[in-house]
């Protein structure tokens, strides 16, 4: 199974290849299993699916401004990469969806550290 990292590179080799809605969705699925991994850390369970993370991250969010934040930075992962880009392939101007992709692995990374705390 690949790193989220390797994910990570891995959405970003595909977006330069001009493969845009591809590299939306791999960059959804860093940020789904780092988002996953989060709550399996901190609660021992392992969300089955969107809606369960979406859910637990809802009310992660209640706990403090960090789990706010990141809550934020995911809903719109899902809604930006994964559901309008990828699934209805209206993706945002490019500049946006790159940067999008780009600042995943600093999702993966505040993910981690709240794993971590």
């Amino acid at each position: 199974m690949p790193t989220l990292g390797a994910l990570h590179a891995d959405a970003i080799e595909i977006l330069e290849s001009g493969k845009q809605r591809i590299a939306a969705e791999v960059a959804w699925g860093a940020t789904k299993r780092a988002t996953d991994a989060l709550i399996l850390a901190r609660t021992g369970r392992e969300p089955t699916g969107t809606g369960q993370t979406s859910g637990w991250m809802r009310g992660f969010a209640r706990t403090g401004s960090s789990y706010a934040l990141l809550r934020v930075r995911f809903q719109r992962r899902v809604g930006t990469l994964h559901a309008n880009c990828f699934y209805f392939n209206n993706c945002p101007l490019p500049d946006l969806l790159e940067l999008l992709i780009r600042e995943t692995n600093a999702y993966i990374r505040q993910a981690e550290i709240l794993a971590e705390a």
